[in-house]
C-alpha cells in the first residue's frame, strides 16, 4: 500500500503544582498555543537585547487533565491504527522530575492514575476480543538503555554469566531490530502487566534534588500485534453431505436430477479468503529526564548516569534538527544506541507521537523553554505510516487446493446430471497427447473431419499440436530459401548501399538489367517486404548480366544475413531464361527493329539533369515566387523561434531567483519557529524587514513571470502558425517542381504536343503518372 506523509504529533503536558507561574507561562484559548514570558534582568543595564517572550504552536496543550484524557488525547487513535497494521511510537521527552513516567506508566496507588501503557495494553486486548480474526498473537518486549548499554529487562535467562550477553541494534529491510531480545507472548491482559511490572522492577532508578525516583535510563517497551486471517469455507461440511444425497437422489430418482442440480447452493461452496497477515507494533518510550548538574547536585554514579543521560539526548536533539532540514542528505543515526533502535521511529514508515513533559514553575523555566523548543522541532519532521500487510504462502496454496478439489467435485457432479461421466479435469497423459497428436495430423491430411474434444484441456492441446506444425513447417520454408536465395535486410543501409554499388539494384530497390552494353533503369524485381514473394521480371537476352549478378550476391558483403520482416529476396534464377524463350524474345525484338521506326530520335528526350541542379534551375525561373515566399515566411519563423529563446531563458531565470527566495522564507520561517513568533495585539505574526522586502520581491517577481509566461504562449502560438506556413510553401515549391521536372524532360515531345492546347489528348483524360508511364513505354520501344 502507498505510504502517506504526515507530520509527527506533538503535545504538551503541564505538571500540576501549587507554584505555578502564571505570569509568565499562559495558554492560548483553542489549547495549542503555549507563551513563554520573561522579564529582563535590571543587572544587566538599560540596552539588553535578549529575547523576553516567547509562543510555541502545538497539536495539543494537556494542562491539569487527568490520565484517561490524556490518552485519549495523545494514544488511544494511534493504538486503533497500529490494530489494522500501522506500526506506532509514543515518547515521552522532557527534563528529570517533569512526570515522563508518570505519563507513561502511571502511579500504582490507584486504579484511575494508570499511563500510556497500561491502557494501551487495555485497548489491543479489547479488541482483540471482540475481533471475528481467529488467529491474534500479542507479545511483549522491555528493553532498556542504560549508560549506553542494551539490557533486556524481561530476561529468563540464569545468573550464571549467561545474562550479560551484549545485545547489538541492527538494521535489515524490514526494519530496525535488537539482536537478543527476548520477545514473550501474552494471551490476557493480566499477563501483559505482569511482565511490565516485572520489566520496571529491573529499571535502574536514583534519587537526586529534584526526584526522588528518577529513571536513570530510557525504557521502551514494545507491543507486538499479529492478526492471521485464515481461508474460511462456508459451508464446506454441509456441501459434502449434499454432494452424497444427490448422488444417492441420482441413482434412485434419475428422472428428478435436473431439478436436484437446479437447487444446489452452489455459491456457498467457495466462500473463500486469502490468508492475510498483518505485523504492526507500538514502540512506548520513556526517555530518561535531562538534568542541569547545579540544580541537581549529582556525584558519583548519579553524576556518570547523568553524562550518559545528556549526552544521548544531545545526539537525540542533533537527529532533529537533521531530519527537519530538508538539505541534509545524511542523517547519523548511528551516533547513540537511542538514536540508532529509534530510526524508524523518526522519519520512518510509522505513525509518531511525542508528549513534551514540563515544570510550571518559575525555576524551571529555562528547561521548559529548551523542551518546548524540542517538541516544535519535532513537529517538522515527516513519517510515511505503511500498511504491513502479507500475505502466507503456504495457507494460501493448502486453501487454494481445497478450492480446486470443490470445483472438481462440483464439476463432476454436473456432467453426471447431463451424462458426461466420461469427462476428465486431471492433466493429460501422454497417452492422450499421443492420440491428440494423430488426429491433428490426420485432420489435416483430411483422413477425418472432426477431432474429438470433450473438456477445455484438450482444447489447449489441439492449438499446441497446430502451432508445432506450423513452426516446423516455417523453418523448412526457411531452409529453402536459404538455398536458393540471397537475403538482404532492407534496414540494413550498408549493405543495401554494397549491393547498389555493386550494380544489383538502382536506387528505388529493383534489379538492373543490361541490353546492349548500356544500363537502364527499368523495373523488373522490386524488393518484396514479404518473405519469399518476389515479381516476374522480363527476360534478358544477354548473359554477361547473369553471370555478373551471380557474382555480385556471392561476394562477402551479403554473407551472414538472416532473413526478417523486412528482408528483400534476390534470385539469381529469376535470370536464368529458358533457350525457347530468350529466342522468341530476340526474334521479336528483331522484327521490331527491322520495321521502320514511327518516332524520330528527336523525339526521344535527352538524358534529363539531376534533380538537384533542376531543382535550382526551377527556383531562378518558374518557381522563383514561390521560393522567394517560402524564404521570407522561413525567416519570421527563424525570428520567432529566436525571441520565444530569449523569453524563456528569461523565465527560467525568474523562476530560479523565485526558488531562492522561498528557500529563504522558508529558512527564516524555520528560523522563527524554533526560537518562537512575535506577535501583535491582534494576534498576527510580526516579521522583520528582511522577510518583508523578500515577499515583495517575491511578489514583484510573480507578475513579471505571469507577463512573461503569457508572451511565450502568444510566441507559441505565432511559431506554430508560421511552421504550418513554411510547410505548406514547402509542399507547394515541391509538388511544382515535380511536375516542372516531370513536363521538361521526362515526358516525350511527341507527348508534350498532344497534351498542348488543341492536340490530341484533352486536359483531364490521363493522369500525369500515366502520362509518365506512357513515356517510359516509349521510350523502352525506340
Amino acid at each position: 500500500m502507498d505510504a502517506v506523509e504526515k507530520r509527527v504529533r506533538t503535545f504538551v503536558r503541564v505538571k500540576p503544582t501549587a507554584d505555578f507561574a502564571q505570569d509568565m507561562i499562559k495558554f492560548g484559548p483553542d489549547n495549542k498555543t503555549i507563551d513563554i514570558y520573561i522579564k529582563k534582568d535590571a543587572k544587566k543595564g538599560v540596552v539588553n537585547n535578549r529575547q523576553t517572550d516567547w509562543s510555541f504552536r502545538l497539536d495539543g496543550v494537556l494542562h491539569n487533565t487527568s490520565q484517561e484524557l490524556a490518552y485519549e488525547t495523545v494514544a488511544k487513535k494511534l493504538v486503533s491504527e497500529a490494530l489494522i497494521g500501522y506500526n506506532g511510537t509514543i515518547m515521552c521527552y522532557g527534563q528529570t522530575g517533569a512526570g515522563k513516567t508518570y505519563t507513561m506508566t502511571g502511579a500504582t496507588a490507584e486504579y484511575k492514575h494508570r499511563g500510556i501503557i497500561p491502557r494501551a495494553i487495555q485497548q489491543v486486548f479489547k479488541a482483540t476480543a471482540h475481533s471475528v480474526d481467529p488467529f491474534i498473537t500479542v507479545r511483549i518486549s522491555y528493553l532498556e538503555i542504560y549508560n549506553e548499554t542494551l539490557f533486556d529487562l524481561l530476561s529468563t535467562m540464569t545468573s550464571n554469566g549467561t545474562s550479560d550477553m551484549q545485545m547489538a541494534v541492527v538494521d535489515c529491510p524490514q526494519g530496525v531490530y535488537v539482536k537478543g531480545l527476548s520477545i514473550h507472548s501474552v494471551s490476557h491482559e493480566e499477563d501483559a502487566l505482569n511482565l511490565l511490572f516485572e520489566g520496571e522492577t529491573n529499571r535502574m532508578i536514583a534519587e537526586h534534588t529534584l526526584n526522588k525516583n528518577s529513571s536513570r535510563s530510557h525504557c521502551i517497551f514494545t507491543i507486538y500485534i499479529e492478526v492471521r486471517a485464515s481461508a474460511v469455507f462456508l459451508g464446506t461440511q454441509m456441501a459434502d453431505d449434499l454432494y452424497m444425497s444427490v448422488f444417492y437422489c441420482i441413482s434412485v430418482l434419475s428422472t428428478v436430477k435436473y431439478s436436484l442440480y437446479s437447487f444446489l447452493p452452489q455459491s456457498r461452496f467457495r466462500v473463500f479468503s486469502d490468508v492475510k497477515c498483518i505485523n504492526s507494533k507500538i514502540n512506548l518510550i520513556d526517555l530518561a529526564g535531562s538534568e542541569r548538574l547545579s540544580k541537581t547536585g549529582s556525584e558519583g554514579q548519579v553524576l556518570k548516569e547523568a553524562t550518559y543521560i545528556n549526552k544521548s539526548l544531545s545526539f537525540l536533539e542533533q537527529i532533529i534538527i537533521a531530519l527537519a532540514d530538508p538539505k541534509r542528505d545524511h542523517i547519523p543515526f548511528r551516533q547513540s544506541k537511542l538514536t540508532h533502535v529509534l530510526k524508524d521511529s523518526l522519519g520512518g514508515n510509522c505513525n509518531t507521537v511525542l508528549v513534551a513533559n514540563i515544570c510550571g514553575e518559575a525555576v524551571h523555566v529555562e528547561e521548559t523553554l529548551s523542551s518546548l523548543r524540542f517538541a516544535t522541532r519535532m513537529k517538522w519532521i515527516t513519517t510515511e505510516p505503511v500498511l504491513n500487510e502479507t500475505y502466507d504462502r503456504e495457507g494460501t496454496v493448502k486453501a487454494l487446493e481445497k478450492e480446486i478439489i470443490l470445483l472438481k467435485q462440483e464439476l463432476a457432479m454436473h456432467d453426471s446430471l447431463v451424462n458426461r461421466s466420461l469427462v476428465t479435469y486431471d492433466p493429460l497423459t501422454d497417452i492422450q497427447i499421443a492420440e491428440i497428436k494423430s488426429q491433428v495430423h490426420k485432420y489435416l491430411k483430411g483422413a477425418i473431419d472432426e477431432i474429438d474434444i470433450v473438456n477445455i484441456r484438450q482444447v489447449r492441446e489441439v492449438f499446441k499440436q497446430f502451432k508445432l506444425i506450423v513452426s516446423q513447417q516455417e523453418r523448412e520454408v526457411e531452409a529453402r530459401l536459404r538455398s536458393k536465395y540471397a537475403l538482404i535486410d532492407k534496414n540494413d543501409f550498408a549493405v543495401v548501399a554494397a549491393v547498389q554499388k555493386a550494380g544489383v539494384v538502382d536506387v528505388d530497390g529493383h534489379l538492373v538489367r543490361e541490353e546492349d552494353g548500356q544500363a537502364s533503369g527499368t523495373k523488373t524485381t522490386p524488393f518484396s517486404s514479404r518473405r519469399g514473394g518476389k515479381k516476374k521480371s522480363r527476360k534478358s537476352n544477354e548473359q554477361p548480366k547473369k553471370d555478373r549478378i551471380g557474382s555480385s550476391l556471392s561476394g562477402r558483403d551479403l554473407d551472414g544475413f538472416l532473413p526478417s520482416k523486412s528482408q528483400v529476396i534476390i534470385s539469381t534464377k529469376d535470370l536464368d531464361v529458358k533457350e525457347g524463350v530468350r529466342s522468341q524474345d530476340t526474334a521479336n525484338i528483331d522484327a521490331e527493329l527491322s520495321k521502320p521506326a514511327p518516332v524520330e530520335d528527336s523525339q526521344r528526350p535527352s538524358s534529363p539533369p539531376s534533380k538537384p541542379v533542376a531543382f535550382e534551375q526551377f527556383k531562378e525561373e518558374c518557381g522563383s515566387e514561390i521560393s522567394r515566399i517560402f524564404k521570407e515566411n522561413k525567416s519570421i519563423l527563424l525570428a520567432r523561434k529566436k525571441r520565444s529563446s530569449t523569453v524563456a531563458q528569461r523565465i527560467n531565470f525568474i523562476k530560479r531567483e523565485m526558488e531562492g527566495i522561498k528557500k529563504a522564507l522558508e529558512a527564516q520561517k524555520q528560523e522563527r519557529w524554533q526560537q518562537g513568533e512575535y506577535v501583535d495585539e491582534k494576534g498576527q505574526i510580526i516579521i522583520d524587514e528582511q522577510e518583508f522586502l523578500l515577499i515583495m520581491k517575491l511578489k514583484d517577481l510573480k507578475e513579471e513571470y505571469r507577463s512573461g509566461y503569457a508572451e511565450l504562449q502568444d510566441l507559441k502560438a505565432e511559431i506554430q502558425y508560421c511552421q504550418h506556413l513554411v510547410d505548406q510553401c514547402r509542399n507547394k515549391l515541391i509538388s511544382e517542381f515535380e511536375i516542372w521536372y516531370s513536363e521538361s524532360f521526362l515526358i516525350p515531345k511527341d507527348v508534350r504536343e498532344a497534351l498542348k492546347p488543341g492536340g490530341n489528348i484533352r486536359p483531364g483524360m490521363i493522369p500525369i503518372n500515366r502520362v509518365m508511364c506512357l513515356g517510359v513505354h516509349l521510350l523502352l520501344l525506340v
